[in-house]
């Protein structure tokens, strides 16, 4: 609790009584000319309020009695009363009414704006109709203060009673105020029309050039916050002509340079907003180097500042990449920054790093990777494998780093570099297998599932190069049953290529993994792939070496890449929460309208990605696609159409259960006569149990066979 000099204040936090408080308000001589104890009791009751208690609402006459006397203090004090208890006692406060009515007309300006304040803070019906009419007259008043104060409560009585404003002249008054000759008062109208047209759908805010120039050449006169109002009102300007748009993005260049972190954000949002309507390239050019030593500015305020910056350019740097292009050392980490910065600063490294100065990058990497806090130490080491995906001619630099902090045998670097390295193996095939023998030697430091899955994965790959390939996966086979599924679905896979490979090395282990992964599991995607795998090896070597072992798709590090319509609404929103997230605005506030960009002739669209020109696949309707191609309503086991080698595709399915039949008793898995796909008895339907095999149930006798699986 805060206490003023000598401890004066603090006695006023204690809980007081009613009775008490009511005599020292009431109490007081004459020659008290000063109100002391008025106020000191008034201070005793904002002190009970502020403690929530509630009992001091039974004073609410006293206090309306005591909102007549002429001093400012006194006034604010019973009016924070007022604003706070006007709910719980309406009847009561609606007396108050003519006490602020009668304030309006005080010379002093600071009492007529604190009692046009205080009535439109209650949302009282009583109160937003007495306010409507007192409002239009002081949008008038002479004096610029009160003005301002009247331009915001009209968006307040908006968010009390939107149709009775609608149905008032007060929109069209609070647009005249936009031509006030005072700066101040300008701002606040905008601030006021901004927060009515965010919450209404029946308002559209509209601003043509020449307002947009007038407001332009106010903003050195405004207050900080003024700025802003300014700024964000700018994002409702639609240029009809690129050299509109340019000559306004260079007049409001200067406030790049302000002190205030607000000012800066918005500025740098209206110039990219403004950006979308410019046409030379080489202007856009210059504006984007602009934006960049503001950024940079940000980075030497607080931690708070710095992350809000550094979240905006991550978003930036997706959508104008020139910004920031050379600027890569300011986001080199600090020792003293908060794990929060370090992090954001570790993703804008790895977009900014190019062939030019990996090798800088790479050693600022290093020095990370032996850092203390292990979230960020992991962040780093998966950084530098995607180093190596993304700029392929610095790939063997980035593994010969890995494997140097793999030698570490540090355990959490270990199993990040594991992770990071499969997915190098998928992006260069065939190039780094050299290193296989190096993980291999430290199995026994992955404890965590995805890094087991990595290692399996590229055991199961290389299974043909890996002399022990069978006897390394045997080893995770031990702990199969208590592994997550992410870990067991690699190591079904993983086995089946270890078979497909090398068949007499698997032959044991196959029949193995797919008893446990259908029979001893619960889980409906671990089952689904070992029947599919259990249904191919029977049926089609040669097919299934195609499938499990065919080409894979090629990989790149620009997942995190937001799409072409949220990058764009989300530049429309820089230094707002939602970039702090860098997810769409209605993700974030649910009731926040959508921007877009505006149709204009000066509209500058970027291309969007050209579609696939692959022929064919591209035109597959969804129910088409797990067909082969076939119509939504083609039956493979009695449809003649699709004529094969050896005879039609109905006897080529049917032939290949057979096989597939005989293959699993040769397999001897089904030792206790459980079955898969039908026991050849025609018409028989089963059930699967999810604490069972599948077994086959008969339909009882004489119950006709109606398709239904719920018997």
């Amino acid at each position: 609790m805060a206490t003023v000099q000598g401890g004066g204040d603090s006695k006023l936090f204690a809980r007081g009584k009613v009775a008490e408080l009511r005599l020292e308000l009431n109490s007081g001589s004459k020659k008290d000319k000063n109100f002391t104890t008025k106020k000191i009791a008034l201070k005793k009751i904002v002190a009970n309020m502020t403690m929530s208690n509630n009992d001091m609402v039974a004073l609410f006459p006293d206090i309306i009695g005591c909102m007549a006397i002429q001093s400012l203090e006194i006034k604010k004090m019973c009016f924070l009363f007022l604003v706070n208890y006007a709910r719980m006692r309406p009847e009561i406060a609606v007396k108050a009414i003519p006490v602020l009515e009668h304030d309006m007309e005080d010379p002093n300006p600071l009492v007529r704006a604190l009692a046009l304040r205080t009535m439109s803070y209650i949302h009282v019906r009583e109160f937003v109709e007495a306010t409507v009419p007192i409002v239009k007259l002081i949008l008038r008043d002479s004096d610029p203060y009160v003005r301002k104060t009247a331009a915001f409560c009209v968006a307040k009585l908006y968010d009390h009673d939107r149709h009775m404003v609608e149905a008032s002249d007060l929109i069209d008054k609070l647009n005249n105020l936009l031509r006030d000759d005072n700066p101040t008062v300008v701002a606040s109208a905008l601030a006021s029309l901004m927060d009515i047209w965010e919450r209404s759908d029946a308002i559209k805010l509209t601003i043509d050039y020449s307002n947009a120039s007038k407001m332009v050449s106010i903003l050195p006169d405004c207050s900080e916050w003024g700025q802003t109002y300014i700024l964000e009102a700018l994002m409702s300007y639609v240029p009809q002509e690129s050299g509109e748009a340019l000559l306004l993005a260079e007049r409001i260049a200067p406030r790049l340079s302000h002190s205030n972190s607000a000012v800066v954000l918005t500025c740098i949002r209206v110039v990219l907003y403004l950006m979308n309507y410019i046409s030379d390239q080489k202007q856009i050019s210059a504006l984007c180097r602009k934006l960049s030593p503001p950024l940079v500015t940000l980075l030497a305020k607080g931690p708070e500042v710095q992350y809000l910056a550094l979240r905006n350019a991550l978003l930036i740097l997706q959508r104008r990449p020139e910004v920031l292009r050379n600027d890569i050392r300011v986001f080199f980490c600090k020792y003293n920054d908060p794990i929060y910065v370090k992090v954001t600063k570790l993703e804008l490294i790895f977009m900014l790093a190019n062939e030019k100065n990996i090798d800088e990058v790479l050693t600022e990497l290093r020095e990370y990777a032996t850092e203390i806090d292990v979230h960020f130490v992991r962040k780093a080491v998966r950084a530098i494998g995607k180093l190596a995906i993304k700029i392929e001619p610095a790939a063997r630099q980035c593994i010969s780093l890995l494997l140097e902090l793999v030698s570490t045998k540090v355990t959490y670097i270990v199993q990040e570099a594991t992770v990071v390295i499969r997915n190098i193996f998928r992006k260069y095939p065939n190039q780094y297998e050299s290193i296989i023998g190096t993980l291999c030697e430290h199995l026994d430091s992955l404890d965590e599932a995805e890094a087991k899955a990595a290692m399996v994965w590229v055991i199961g790959q290389y299974a043909s190069r890996i002399e022990n390939s069978d006897a390394l996966l045997e080893d995770f086979l031990y702990s199969f049953a208590e592994e997550p599924v992410e870990v067991q679905l690699a190591l079904l896979t993983a086995t089946v290529k270890l078979f497909i490979q090398r068949p007499t090395k698997g032959q044991e282990l196959v029949p193995k993994v797919l008893k446990w992964a259908t029979e001893e599991t619960d889980n409906p995607d671990l089952r689904d792939r070992a029947y599919m795998y259990w249904r191919l090896l029977s049926t089609d070597m040669e097919a299934a070496k195609r499938i499990v072992m065919g080409e894979k798709p090629a990989i790149t590090a620009e997942s995190e890449r937001l799409d072409a319509v949220t990058l764009e609404e989300m530049c429309l929103n820089v230094g707002t929460l939602a970039t702090v997230y860098l997810k769409p605005v209605q993700t974030v506030f649910r009731n926040a309208r959508p921007r877009r960009l505006q149709d204009s002739p000066a509209l500058q669209r970027q291309e969007e990605p050209a579609p696939s020109s692959v022929p064919g696949d591209a035109q597959k309707s969804l129910s088409q696609f797990g067909m082969g191609g076939q119509p939504a309503d083609f039956n493979p086991r009695t449809d003649t159409r699709g004529a094969t080698q050896g005879g039609n595709l109905a006897q080529a399915v049917n032939d290949a259960d057979e096989y597939f039949s005989s293959q699993m008793r040769g397999m001897r898995i089904q030792e206790q006569g459980d079955s898969f796909g039908g026991n050849g008895n025609e018409g028989s339907g089963y059930v699967v149990n999810q604490y069972a095999p599948q077994t086959v149930y008969q339909p009882a006798q004489g119950v006709a066979n109606n398709n239904d699986l719920l018997l």
